[in-house]
């Protein structure tokens, strides 16, 4: 395999997990409300990329081939988790 395929694979493997972060840090503000302190768009969107990572790189561990959807719904889950967790850590 070459360094071109690696730099494919490894993009198609992670694109899943970029899309879900960006259209969470976007969305979270008005899913809670606006009631809770959010960091940064940028900083939560990296929290929620590098937590799906984790939980896509388990998934294919766990399963051993990519792809699966019970990885992408627990990366749903983690991803939409993520934002919760850092509002409640931040009120009040």
């Amino acid at each position: 395999m070459g360094l071109l395929d690696i730099a494919n694979h490894l993009i198609n493997f992670t694109a899943p997990a970029a899309f879900v972060a960006i259209f969470t840090a976007f969305f979270a503000r008005s899913a809670l409300f606006g009631t809770a302190r959010l960091p940064g768009f940028l900083r939560l969107a990296i929290y929620c990329f590098v937590a799906s990572l984790i939980v896509l790189v388990v998934g294919l561990w766990f399963f051993g081939r990519d792809g699966k959807m019970a990885s992408y719904a627990v990366m749903v889950l983690v991803c939409a988790s993520v934002p919760w967790a850092m509002a409640r850590g931040r009120r009040g």
